[in-house]
């Protein structure tokens, strides 16, 4: 996800700084996607005045980020990663969502739910098209002002900012991609055939309300 995200959004003019727990591999991704530098966690964080994207595994992520809570206070902090464990379960059920984890552990950190919904293929994609329309990113926070800093980040790799509502809503979202994954995954399906038309939504509830019993 990081070297997906970060190629985007460094050929969209932005300074991309990678950082992470194997400094080794953080070099060599920095070096394939063109990164203005490279360095641990920590350096990742303090680097500029941008968002932060992050993108570790559901297990480890609000450990880390109670690590650096000093330096996340008052930064954006995007979570994309997704709470889901063997057999396509839901690890988060009845629980706090992961972001939610997040914005516990390192409070102040402004933290919004995005792109965890596709593979990294797909963020490899410029732009993400299918069928025409330009893919639509959920994102759910409290912050308005790192929901703008979010949703500008969607723009800019070709994709179009959906309002999923605040951080509370995350682990909807969070959900559907343990749903998500387990049809496309597990049962080798095609999941968009699942969702009908907007259209068809809003015209059959309108003929429902109309209608007696």
């Amino acid at each position: 996800m990081a070297g997906a995200l970060g190629a985007q959004w460094v050929r969209a003019g932005h300074d991309v700084f990678v950082g992470g727990r194997d400094e080794g591999r953080a070099a060599a991704l920095a070096g394939r996607i063109g990164a203005v530098g490279h360095g641990p966690l920590r350096a990742a964080v303090e680097f500029g005045d941008g968002a932060v994207l992050h993108a570790l595994p559901y297990a480890v992520g609000a450990d880390v980020a109670a690590g650096l809570a000093d330096v996340l206070r008052g930064r954006v902090l995007i979570d994309c990663s997704n709470p889901v464990g063997e057999g396509f379960a839901l690890l988060t059920r009845g629980a706090e969502s992961a972001a939610e984890r997040l914005a516990v552990a390192a409070p102040g950190a402004r933290v919004v739910k995005a792109f965890n919904l596709c593979h990294d293929s797909v963020w490899r994609l410029a732009p993400p098209v299918f069928d025409g329309r330009r893919l639509a990113v959920p994102v759910c926070g409290d912050d308005e002002d790192a929901l703008g800093v979010v949703r500008a980040l969607v723009r800019d790799i070709g994709c179009v900012p959906y309002e999923a509502g605040g951080l509370g809503r995350a682990g909807l979202v969070e959900a559907a991609a343990a749903l998500l994954i387990g049809l496309w995954v597990g049962e080798g399906v095609d999941a968009q055939a699942i969702v009908p038309p907007v259209g068809l939504v809003v015209a059959g509830e309108a003929g429902v309300a109309g209608e007696p019993g």
